[in-house]
């Protein structure tokens, strides 16, 4: 059966299943192999896109503005000092609005309910860029780097070290569940990840064949991991809890000790950027020879691209 993906929206990869999801990957895997072959085919010409920032951003702006422009689309950038959005007019009436001038709108910001209620009233495809719980274009760009390494996703294990309950742990433990990644959350027992979204990906994890662990220490977890990923230790917005989050997670910096708990040589080590080098990554593993950073940043870029045409 032919995958269809017109006129979606991207909020969650819980609601895309392991085909839709294998159908945007092998479409990433593509316009990366026209981009290096500089072919210019402007399959957005005369489309136009709302880019909606509540928070600041180098990867997923740079990679939705590129993406959107090099296919002859024009891309609209509108952050919170430009436009009403929940201030002097309601999420519901800027939805309404945009969708009836854009063909596609992507929000970057706070709450999860905000990208939610965009996708109900605007009538075109909203994307996902980033909220507090979730990070699905992220971890598409990281799925596609896995895959270009190793040559497959099932059966590989990846393991996250730092704030178990961040948005890009919790957003790796979706797309990981669904598509039979072995994936393993190891942090301080206060930044666990909620039983609502364990019992979630529990489902999906049945369905693909991945293994869920959450621990508590580096040593013994990380044996035999292809992939170890880490995130900033303090989120946008936490920054008054930094002090107590840093002597929380020291433990957990990954660095080139931590890395050798893999056992392995060819493990790589993932990060959706921008690091603090020094405290949640040690300057030797994130410049060093098993670092994929800049592959994966780069295929932010790519896997974009690939939803917006699948869904355009």
């Amino acid at each position: 059966m032919a995958v269809s993906l017109k006129g979606r929206s991207l909020l969650t990869l819980a609601d895309y299943s392991p085909e839709e999801i294998r159908y945007l990957l092998d479409l990433s895997h593509e316009v990366k192999r026209e981009k290096k072959e500089g072919k210019i085919l402007q399959r957005f010409l005369g489309k136009t896109l709302a880019l909606i920032f509540e928070k600041r951003s180098t990867r997923t702006r740079c990679a939705f503005e590129t993406a959107f422009g090099e296919e002859g689309g024009h891309p609209v950038f509108l952050s919170t000092q430009d436009i009403q959005l929940g201030a002097k007019e309601s999420i519901e009436d800027t939805a309404r609005v945009l969708g009836r001038m854009f063909d596609a709108i992507q929000y970057r910001g706070f709450k999860q309910e905000t990208v939610e209620a965009l996708a109900r009233y605007a009538g075109v495809p909203v994307y996902n860029g980033l909220t507090d719980t979730d990070h699905p274009t992220q971890v598409l760009a990281d799925l596609m780097t896995l895959e270009e390494e190793f040559g497959r996703l099932k059966g590989l294990k990846l393991v996250f070290v730092g704030d178990g309950r961040n948005n890009m742990a919790r957003a790796l433990m979706i797309g990981c569940s669904k598509v039979g990644v072995h994936y393993t959350i190891v942090a301080p027992p206060e930044l666990h990840p909620d039983q609502a979204l364990l019992s979630l990906c529990a489902g999906f994890a049945k369905e693909s064949g991945a293994q869920i662990r959450i621990g508590t220490s580096p040593r013994g977890e990380l044996e035999g991991a292809d992939a170890v990923y880490t995130d900033v230790w303090v989120s946008m917005g936490e920054e008054e809890k930094s002090v107590q989050r840093m002597q929380l997670l020291l433990p957990f910096q990954v660095n080139s000790g931590l890395m050798s708990l893999t056992g392995r040589k060819d493990s790589i080590f993932l990060h959706c950027l921008p690091a603090v080098k020094g405290n949640e990554v040690a300057v030797e593993v994130i410049e060093g020879p098993q670092s994929r950073v800049w592959d994966e940043a780069e295929n932010r870029k790519h896997t974009i691209k690939a939803l917006m045409l699948a869904t355009l």
